[in-house]
């Protein structure tokens, strides 16, 4: 595809649409983490085990990704948009109605198995239309957009618990689901032509997750995003424990802090984009990890002493969450670039790695037995610097094709 071409189909209203599909998932983390000490008094457990409804919704999506991707390269994006939606919005409900932690962990799972389409959907129609330079741009515009919606989504939580209790919030994620099927429908064109569709089979799906695995254009980048990304998942899953029981912040300011460390997502997004034409790909991937090295390390830092700065936390939590706008549409580019086809397969490798970093995160919290403050900032230290390795490995890498060029 020409650079001409691709700028063709590249507008911001498709870019809008993608990133509501993909903001599903945001939505579901971040729009219920205000109600968390709410949920553990009624569930008469703690804040940490409601707290596993998180990890819960990470092991949905890295196994839901892992079943859309090559369907949707056999049978195209649109249909699974279809029963993702309606599947997301039917297992809301159910979180509405759970009588104990458990079934609503069950729940959780069910509806990230649905939610998790519209990421891998976006990511795989991304690559359809559009090159390596024009998909890093794409990606980081859909970060933009995206990046609202973890601003907005713990005020809208905090918002219906001051009228209503937390179970509204479940009733709203239902009705976001039901607007994202209405825009399936009426809204998304398909991407990937008939002829361009893999006639995959069940054994051979395995083979192409092999090959996919196997490139190393693919599996160093991927890694590179998975690592820097998990560092977001560990603050998500622990923000509720170490903002509101550690600095005891109201629901309402709790929803104002988390929205303050998303909006470094959109401004570093924001750079990245303006950055596109003057910066290579991986340099800017780089910068990123460097930028979320160094947070990690300050919330380490605060993790040590014996009373911790409420302004240092923030500030290292604000690095470590905002680099991601240079990381992620970056890692993503690069793994993508070289996919055609099977883009559907490898977007949910890469998607499915990701939310398999975060459930680690999540389930190694409940072990460490440090401060809650710590505990977040080793994790986050660990995957930034693992992170850092991969990014180091893909510079290599490139610079090694550009001398055979």
């Amino acid at each position: 595809m020409s650079e001409k071409n691709a700028r063709q189909q590249y507008s911001i209203g498709w870019i809008m649409l993608l990133a509501l599909f993909t903001s599903l998932g945001p939505l579901s983390i971040d729009m219920y983490l205000p109600a968390l000490p709410e949920m553990a008094q009624d569930f008469h457990v703690s804040t940490q085990q409601i707290a596993n409804t998180l990890p819960a919704y990470f092991l949905g999506l890295a196994i839901g990704q892992l079943i859309y991707g090559p369907i949707s390269d056999r049978i195209g994006r649109k249909k699974p948009l279809y029963f993702g939606m309606a599947l997301y919005t039917f297992a809301s409900l159910l979180c509405v109605i759970a009588p104990d932690h458990w079934s609503l962990i069950a729940a959780r799972i069910l509806q990230a198995l649905g939610g998790c389409v519209g990421v891998v959907m976006a990511r795989a129609a991304i690559r359809d239309r559009l090159d390596i330079q024009s998909s890093a741009q794409a990606f980081a515009s859909m970060m933009i957009v995206m990046g609202i919606a973890p601003i907005l989504a713990p005020t809208f939580g905090a918002a219906i618990l001051h009228f209503f209790n937390w179970h509204v919030v479940f009733l709203a994620l239902s009705l976001i689901g039901l607007i994202c099927l209405l825009c399936v429908h009426f809204l998304f064109k398909e991407t990937l032509a008939p002829e361009r569709r893999l006639n995959l089979n069940f054994q051979q799906v395995f083979i192409l997750y092999a090959s996919i695995l196997k490139d190393k254009t693919f599996r160093f980048p991927m890694m590179a995003g998975c690592f820097t990304g998990a560092a977001l998942f560990c603050y998500i899953s622990s923000a509720s424990a170490v903002l509101m029981d550690g600095y005891h912040l109201s629901q309402q300011r709790f929803a104002f802090a988390f929205g303050f460390n998303a909006l470094g997502i959109i401004i570093l997004s924001s750079l990245n984009k303006r950055l596109a034409n003057k910066v290579s790909v991986v340099n800017r991937l780089k910068i990123g990890g460097l930028i979320q090295v160094l947070g990690a390390s300050i919330i380490v830092l605060a993790g040590l002493l014996a009373t911790a700065p409420f302004a240092l936390v923030m500030f290292g939590l604000f690095l470590t969450v905002s680099g991601i706008g240079f990381t992620g549409p970056n890692a993503m580019a690069l793994a993508m670039s070289e996919q055609g086809a099977r883009a559907g397969t490898a977007s949910a490798i890469m998607g499915s790695m990701q939310f398999a970093c975060g459930l680690l995160g999540g389930v190694v919290l409940n072990f460490l037995v440090w401060s809650q403050l710590f505990n977040m900032g080793i994790l986050m230290l660990a995957f930034t610097c693992m992170g850092m390795m991969m990014i180091l490995k893909v510079s290599k890498q490139i610079r090694l094709k550009q001398k055979v060029a």
